[in-house]
């Protein structure tokens, strides 16, 4: 029999392949993404606010832009002709994807458009997969990079962190005394060891903590697609994430919909939002000293209340 002839059985491919393929398609998306995104930059942009549950009174405060609901419906369009059968959770459609979905990508197609739509320069676009809640891909695509310029941070679950294509390094310079933290507004202070940094997108500050910008960074109101992809990054150079239990901080391992909503319905991940804090081992350790503060909670939850 010829090697034509023969029957061709194709093995399974293994977890590594896989990922590395979601990886791949995830890198892929958030790189079009950006490219959307820059091209916008150069012409007026249509800007809506979300009012939903806020009083019509009240200033406006979270911008959705065209380019925001332009890039999500590209990035749903190509994932339903290559993956029908993987399940959307993106920030700018009110849609509620099962539960039980084994595989699901978070998108954020601008994650910062506040500084997007005024050209302030730091904004990303995030694309993340989880499997069974576990995010195990994932890529961001940032305006600004540890080396300036604009690109793809990515990786997979077992796998390096990269950028572009090329593993990231870390380099330290020597004498720094001060490291970054990215923090919200009114968050705890700095340090003796570290100041405390804004940047409006929860993707960059990922991405920062990852390739080394950022010691820690704290999430107090953040929802699944801001830190889907941004976690994969974190656990691929070695950084740790703690979510927030009743008064404990514990390893993060998966997301998980709430046990209720207010709506008569079955929670999914749109309802998701948790404290989160990544960051090095020992950057986390004073993060959480700082955090213990009297108040610090309180004052936290206070503000998301407000926003």
């Amino acid at each position: 029999m010829t090697d034509e002839a023969r029957p061709q059985h194709r093995l399974p491919r293994s977890r590594s392949a896989l990922l590395a393929e979601l990886e791949a398609t995830a890198r892929e998306l958030a790189a079009a993404a950006g490219a959307e995104i820059t091209a916008a930059l150069g012409r007026s942009i249509n800007v809506d606010y979300k009012t939903e549950g806020k009083s019509e009174e009240a200033a406006p405060t979270d911008p959705v832009s065209e380019v925001d609901r332009a890039v999500e419906e590209m990035i749903r369009e190509r994932l339903a002709e290559r993956l029908p059968d993987h399940a959307i959770l993106g920030e700018e459609q009110d849609d509620h994807p099962l539960p039980d979905a084994e595989y699901l990508w978070a998108i954020d197609p601008v994650d910062g458009t506040t500084n997007f739509v005024n050209r302030f320069p730091l904004f990303a676009a995030s694309v993340g997969v989880l499997h069974e809640g576990v995010p195990v891909a994932g890529a961001i695509w940032c305006s600004a990079s540890r080396g300036l310029g604009p690109g793809v941070y990515h990786a997979h679950h077992g796998g390096p962190l990269n950028f572009e294509g090329e593993p990231v390094e870390a380099v330290e310079n020597q004498g720094v005394r001060r490291s970054l933290s990215a923090a919200p507004g009114g968050a705890p202070g700095g340090s003796a060891s570290w100041d405390n940094r804004v940047t409006g997108s929860a993707a960059i500050e990922c991405a920062y903590v990852a390739a080394g910008v950022f010691t820690t960074a704290q999430f107090w109101g953040v929802r699944a697609w801001d830190l889907a992809a941004g976690l994969v990054l974190t656990e691929a150079a070695g950084r740790e994430a703690l979510i927030r239990e009743g008064n404990a901080w514990r390893p993060f391992e998966r997301f998980v919909p709430p046990t209720r909503v207010r709506e008569d319905r079955t929670p999914t991940l749109r309802d998701w939002s948790r404290p989160i804090l990544i960051g090095t081992p020992e950057g986390l350790t004073q993060l959480r000293e700082r955090i213990r503060r009297p108040g610090i909670i309180q004052r936290a939850a206070r503000r998301l209340r407000g926003r």
